[in-house]
């Protein structure tokens, strides 16, 4: 195991290094004091070695440059933001394991039944879908029309909530007003419709997978032993099959990272979410390529953590990997 960390590790070290490269190139379009101070006012005759170790040095000091529309230091924006798109890609990874997993396990129960020929075509339609026109007609009919759910933002103007940790469900329950439950409940009401539209895709996704993998699973020999024993189907197929089915699974959580990252670009911005998606949208237009270079830069890294852990809990999950030798 201890080889697999380092491995990882040195992948880790090889990609970060691989990206602050690029993000480094694009620095080269911008005019030099927009992003950071060279220690020389002629900076052209800096070798292009010496400016990469420069930037280099300011990224690991935290100092990204500031935003050209508000003068703020990016990385300090980024951070007050990035809390509101986890919460809202947690909610989206949460519901779509939730609902993908149980719809792949029914479908491979069923395998060639009109159950399961259900789930393929709805998570075929599910897939296909554009985020934008989905999120616009589930706003349609349940805001606009219904009144079920809030068109837009994290939590009603009713309420006066100090943030702490920046996340609103946690917040509204830390709070001392006494309407702390019932903004809880509303923050709630909030998070449902931008949670549907950006579980859509990995829903879809989740399940493709898990009914794959299930069915090889119940297919295999220690299944048709478990038969054999007597054992409960339930328990053959949720506690037997379902945790060797889960390697794959694990494998596509972090391929969906970036698919989530991806996806609150666009949701954000339809139910004006504020979060990083909105702020980076925002940025595109007006054209501040500063908050450009450090959002990417901040989202790139998340995602490469994030494939890197799971690479890990891959092989934690998966015995012919953790006893290879």
């Amino acid at each position: 195991m201890f080889k697999v960390i380092l491995r990882q590790f040195l992948i880790l070290l090889l990609s970060l290094f691989t990206l602050t490269i690029f993000t480094f190139s694009l620095t080269q379009f911008l005019p030099n004091h927009l992003v950071f101070a060279y220690p020389t006012s002629n900076a052209e005759s800096l070798h292009i070695l010496q400016k990469y170790i420069f930037y280099l040095t300011n990224i690991l000091q935290g100092n990204w440059g500031s935003s050209l529309i508000s003068g703020e230091s990016v990385l300090k924006e980024f951070f007050i933001l990035f809390p509101a798109t986890l919460e809202l890609s947690i909610m989206a990874l949460v519901t779509a394991l939730i609902v993908g997993i149980s719809l792949g396990v029914i479908a491979a129960e069923n395998k060639n039944k009109w159950q399961d020929k259900l789930v393929i075509s709805t998570t075929l339609i599910g897939y296909s879908m554009p985020i934008f026109w989905w999120g616009m007609l589930l706003v349609l009919l349940f805001s606009l029309t219904l009144g079920i759910t809030p068109v837009a933002s994290r939590i009603g103007f009713e309420y006066d909530i100090i943030p702490v940790t920046g996340f609103m469900l946690i917040d509204t329950l830390l709070s001392d007003q006494p309407y702390s439950t019932d903004a809880f409940f509303d923050a709630l009401r909030h998070l449902i419709l931008p949670t549907i539209v950006l579980a859509t895709i990995p829903i879809a996704i989740f399940a493709r997978v898990t009914r794959s993998a299930m069915i090889d699973a119940l297919s295999s020999d220690y299944i048709r032993t478990s038969r054999a024993k007597g054992l409960p189907y339930h328990r053959i197929v949720w506690g037997h099959a379902l945790r060797n089915a889960m390697i794959p699974i694990v494998t596509v959580i972090g391929l969906q990272t970036s698919v989530l990252i991806t996806g609150t670009l666009i949701t954000e911005t339809i139910f004006s979410w504020p979060g990083i998606g909105k702020w980076l949208l925002e940025a595109v237009y007006r054209r501040d390529l500063v908050t450009i270079h450090g959002g990417l830069l901040a989202i790139a890294t998340i995602v490469i953590l994030t494939n890197i852990m799971i690479e890990i809990a891959t092989h934690l999950l998966n015995p012919k990997l953790r006893f290879r030798r």
